[in-house]
């Protein structure tokens, strides 16, 4: 399961950061990521950290969000800054990896943060 936090109103050009935990009989973690879904839209990728140590960022918000791990704490961070109006949305972290004993795959969605860039 994975539990995020850190969503709120900020006004533009603010900063929030968002931090998604994982919990359970989680053996290993691939990847990590953020994603959001803005009233009426599809939910799209925001940004990405694989297993690997690679990330990626919607072109949207590179060079303004920064993704990280913490693998000990199991958890992601999306540190947002410069925010803009059009980065309102719910966001919601996903992860996938293996749990339990018999090593199954999971892929796990957050419930979602409310995020919004408003004067």
């Amino acid at each position: 399961q994975l539990q995020a936090s850190g969503g709120g109103l900020v006004q533009p050009g603010g900063s929030l950061r968002l931090s998604c935990a994982a919990s359970g009989s989680i053996f290993s973690i691939n990847a990590m990521g953020w994603y959001r879904q803005a009233p009426g839209k599809q939910r799209e990728l925001v940004a990405a950290s694989t297993g690997g140590g690679r990330t990626d960022y919607a072109d949207s918000v590179k060079g303004r969000f920064t993704i990280s791990r913490d693998s000990a704490k199991k958890s992601v961070y999306l540190q947002m800054n410069s925010l803009k109006p059009e980065d309102t949305a719910v966001y919601f972290c996903n992860a996938d990896g293996l749990y339990g004993s018999r090593l199954l795959p999971f892929n796990y969605w957050g419930q979602g943060t409310q995020v919004t860039v408003s004067s």
